[in-house]
C-alpha cells in the first residue's frame, strides 16, 4: 500500500509561520527521499497554529524543492473560492510541475463561520448545496467542455485548460463518497478526525463508483493520525501537544502548538480528558511494533489504497524522524522481515 503524507506547517509555541513553513519544506524534501508517494498541505483559516492556509502558494514551494514526488492539496476548501481561480492556479502548477500536482477538494469551508464570511465578502455561496455546481465548474475550466448554453462556455481557463492536476475528492462523511463515486474520482477519507464514519464513506464511495475516463475502478486514501517514536512512550509524549491544540481548538482557545512538556504539565479536567479521546481514539500512537500492528489492522478493516500519514508534532525533527520509522516498518514489511531486525 503507498504511503503519503498530509501536513499542516504546525506552527509551535515560540515559534513563527515562517520557520514552520521552511519545515514543511524540509519534511517535503525528506518525505521524497524515504519513497513517500504524494506530500499534501491542507487549507485552515484563522487558526494560530496552522500556517498553510494558501496550498497553491506553499505547493509551488513544495514542487521546486522536490523532483519526483506528488504535492498537493488535502485539501483546497471549494466554497471559500470561485471555481476559475482555482482552475488558474492549479493548472499553473500543473504547467510547472506536469505530472506531480494533486488536487484534493473539500466541501467543508475550513474555518469558523465569521471566517469563512470574510474570504467570500459575502455569506452566499457558503453552504454545501452549492458544491456540486462549483466542482462542475471547476471540471470545465480545466476541461472545455460545458453543456450547450452555459454561461461561462466562452471563458478559457488559463493555463487550467489542458493542464489539469490529478483531482481528489476529499471527505468526511458519506456525502463527498457519493460525489467521488458519482464522478468516478479518487477518494481520500480523513479517518484521523471522524473514525466513525470511515467504514461507511468507504462503503458508499465503493457502491456508487462509477467508472470515468481518469480511472477505471474505485481508488480510496485514507488519513490517520500517526506518531512513531523508539518507544511507546516518547510516542505519546510527543502526540500529547496535538491533544491539547485540539482541546484549546473546541473551547475557543486556538493557539500555537504546545510543547510535549507544556502538554504534560497542563491541569486536565476529566471533561478536557474525554474531549481529547474523542479525537485522539483513532490515532496509531507507539514504537514502531506498535504501530505495524495499528496500521496492518486499520488497512484491514479499510482495504484502502493507499495510506496517508499526519502528525502534529512540537520539533519539526520528531516529525522526520517519525516518517522515517514508518518508512522502516513499510520497507520491512515488504521485505517480509521482521520490525526492529
Amino acid at each position: 500500500v503507498p504511503l503519503s503524507v498530509l501536513d499542516l506547517a504546525p506552527i509551535p509555541a515560540g515559534g513563527t509561520a515562517g520557520q514552520a513553513l521552511r519545515a514543511t519544506i524540509e519534511l517535503a524534501k525528506r518525505a521524497e527521499e524515504l519513497g513517500y508517494q504524494r506530500f499534501w498541505v491542507a487549507e485552515h483559516h484563522n487558526m494560530p497554529g496552522i500556517a498553510s492556509s494558501a496550498p497553491p502558494v506553499l505547493i509551488g514551494h513544495l514542487a521546486d524543492a522536490t523532483s519526483r514526488i506528488h504535492v498537493g492539496s488535502g485539501g483546497v476548501m471549494l466554497p471559500n473560492h470561485v471555481s476559475l481561480v482555482v482552475a488558474e492556479q492549479f493548472g499553473m502548477l500543473e504547467a510547472l510541475h506536469p505530472g506531480r500536482i494533486d488536487l484534493g477538494i473539500g466541501r467543508a469551508p475550513g474555518t469558523d463561520p465569521a471566517t469563512a464570511a470574510a474570504l467570500r465578502r459575502s455569506p452566499e455561496g457558503l453552504g454545501p448545496d452549492e458544491f456540486p455546481e462549483q466542482l462542475t465548474d471547476l471540471i470545465g475550466f480545466f476541461s472545455g467542455e460545458w453543456p450547450e448554453g452555459h454561461p461561462y462556455a466562452s471563458i478559457t481557463a488559463v493555463p487550467g485548460l489542458g493542464n489539469g492536476p490529478a483531482m481528489w475528492l476529499l471527505g468526511s462523511s458519506g456525502y463527498s463518497a457519493q460525489v467521488a463515486g458519482l464522478l468516478g474520482l479518487p477518494f481520500a477519507f480523513a479517518h484521523h478526525f471522524s473514525a466513525a464514519n470511515t467504514l461507511p464513506a468507504l462503503a458508499r464511495y465503493r457502491q456508487r463508483f462509477r467508472p470515468s475516463a481518469g480511472l477505471s475502478e474505485p481508488y480510496a486514501m485514507i488519513a490517520a493520525s500517526v506518531v512513531c517514536a523508539d518507544t511507546d512512550e516518547r510516542a505519546r509524549y510527543l502526540a500529547g501537544p496535538s491533544g491539547l491544540s485540539f482541546l484549546r481548538l473546541r473551547t475557543g482557545r486556538p493557539g500555537p502548538l504546545p510543547s510535549p512538556e507544556e502538554a504534560a504539565a497542563y491541569p486536565y479536567t476529566d471533561l478536557d480528558r474525554e474531549i481529547i479521546e474523542s479525537r485522539r481514539g483513532s490515532a496509531i500512537v507507539g514504537a514502531p511494533d506498535t504501530v505495524r500492528r495499528g496500521l496492518a489492522e486499520l488497512l484491514d478493516a479499510t482495504d484502502a489504497d493507499e495510506l496517508m500519514i499526519t502528525a502534529q508534532l512540537h520539533d519539526p525533527a520528531d516529525r522526520v524522524r517519525s516518517l522515517e520509522l514508518v518508512a522502516e516498518i513499510a520497507a520491512q514489511v515488504k521485505s517480509g522481515a521482521p520490525v526492529g531486525s
